[in-house]
């Protein structure tokens, strides 16, 4: 992975990161990861922000499992943390999770193992 990038641990086998670019997902794919998660709406940023389908199809070249589930980052509705909780149960390890900054991913992840308890 590139420098550049902070990858802040979750839980184990399941990190947060900022903004990836499909460009990412090969690096993504060598550094051990098995699936990444985009928590990030499309065009949130604006039209130099990657888009869903150019990640996905990256991610997929790499060999890496992906899945693009849009959340706002002040809010994330019950059935966006239920979705969550679902991939989370399906989606191999290890984990990256994505969106702008990470916190959100982060936010989500925690309220989506919550159901659980």
């Amino acid at each position: 992975m590139s420098e550049s990038v902070t990858l802040q641990p979750i839980a184990p086998e399941v990190f947060a990161a900022p903004q990836l670019t499909p460009e990412a997902m090969a690096a993504v794919a060598e550094a051990g990861f098995k699936a990444v998660l985009n928590n990030r709406p499309d065009m949130e940023g604006g039209p130099d922000q990657p888009s869903s389908a150019s990640i996905e199809q990256a991610a997929q070249a790499a060999g890496l499992a992906y899945a693009h589930l849009p959340v706002q980052g002040g809010y994330q509705s019950p059935e966006e943390i239920a979705q969550c909780a679902a991939l989370l149960k399906t989606l191999p390890r290890p984990l990256l999770m994505f969106c702008r900054s990470g916190a959100r991913s982060t936010k989500l992840y925690m309220q989506a193992i919550a159901l659980d308890d």
